[in-house]
């Protein structure tokens, strides 16, 4: 498989496409990121203060471009969730390879974005179908993580399905910060 910093798949199923997260998107994922019963799922770990809530156009507008920069440099991936029934975008998936000489060190990081009338076991469920496997390679890893919050019922069914389970060890963050809830799954 290519570096996916020189060719970024897409991937598809009968229901969703995940294809690279695009300027043009800036519309319809507004409506997620300003979406407020969507945003206490969205993971923010370490992302130097950023919540992910943007309720303006020109918000959005800057995180999707700080989002291709950082694509271009390889530091994520991030791909827009198409509901292939309606045409629209409805989330984004991030991926990127994780170094670290502390608690999950060189694992794969999974950040799901959705908006809540997506916040579903089955939507979760079918989005992670189309993803996990091909993560292992692109992002040359043989664990992935992700945060599920307790309360992120409807998560915590879909990311169990397949064979994640909950990490009792904190991740490290930047200045020392701890994060908990993080998932692990190993290939």
């Amino acid at each position: 498989m290519a570096n996916v910093y020189d060719v970024c798949p897409g991937f598809e199923s009968d229901k969703w496409l995940l294809r690279l997260t695009k300027k043009e998107d800036s519309e319809e994922l507004l409506s997620v990121y300003s979406d407020k019963n969507a945003l206490p799922f969205f993971n923010s770990d370490n992302c130097h203060g950023d919540n992910f809530y943007y309720p303006t156009k020109e918000r959005m507008d800057s995180a999707i471009d700080f989002w291709i920069y950082s694509y271009g440099e390889g530091y994520f991936v991030r791909w827009t969730i198409i509901d292939k029934s309606i045409g629209k975008a409805v989330g984004t998936i991030e991926l990127f390879h994780r170094e670290s000489d502390g608690n999950f060190g060189e694992v794969g990081v999974l950040r799901l974005d959705l908006g809540s009338a997506y916040e579903r076991e089955d939507a979760i469920s079918e989005i992670l179908s189309i993803i996990i496997e091909p993560a292992y390679e692109l992002f040359d890893c043989d664990e992935i993580i992700s945060k599920v919050p307790i309360y992120a019922v409807e998560r915590i069914e879909a990311f169990s399905k397949f064979g994640f389970t909950k990490s009792e060890v904190c991740l490290n963050g930047l200045e020392n910060k701890k994060f908990y809830d993080y998932w692990i799954v190993k290939k």
